[in-house]
């Protein structure tokens, strides 16, 4: 199968499969018990994170078709595991932070993308370096958002329990 035909498939499946778990999540703004919580000062607004990811989504897609082309390259199965580990993991991390509220561990998850996606970075440039290159700005990307999510957790130590206050209504 040609890269193309690779990145026609990879690129569409990786960029719903991340919409998708945020928007089950319920992740951004909107979301009542996320607008609660107080935010570290560097926090980028809402709109910011609906350019982003998408972004590194098509980037992802992209690396992931070269390798996918790359056949016969050593180490190449290796970095597809741990990619696909990887990227289910980030996939876990909005529905554990939005909808589990579960701070804390949301943090040592993305610690633990983090690492993955160092590894993968290593097995990605054995196969091919220029999608080890397209995933550098996802890994920049994904260590500032332990960076928020660490910041938010120190700044809220009981977001665990927080109940999201009730919409209001006039009847």
């Amino acid at each position: 199968m040609s890269y193309l035909r690779w990145a026609l498939f990879t690129v569409p499946l990786i960029l719903f499969l991340g919409i998708a778990s945020g928007r089950v999540a319920g992740s951004g703004y909107g979301n009542r018990w996320f607008a609660s919580l107080a935010k570290p000062e560097l926090m980028p607004p809402g709109w910011v994170f609906g350019i982003v990811w998408p972004i590194l989504y098509l980037l992802l897609g992209f690396a992931l078709a070269m390798i996918l082309h790359a056949r016969g390259a050593h180490m190449r199965w290796p970095a597809i595991i741990l990619f696909v580990t990887q990227l289910i993991l980030n996939f876990i991390w909005s529905p554990l932070f939005f909808t589990a509220h579960q701070v804390t561990n949301a943090f040592y998850l993305m610690l633990g993308i983090s690492g993955l996606t160092v590894l993968t970075i290593i097995l990605f440039a054995v196969v091919r370096k220029a999608a080890a290159i397209l995933l550098l700005p996802y890994l920049l990307w994904l260590g500032f958002a332990a960076y928020l999510t660490l910041e938010i957790d120190l700044l809220n130590p009981a977001a665990e329990t927080l109940v999201a206050p009730a919409m209001r209504t006039q009847i």
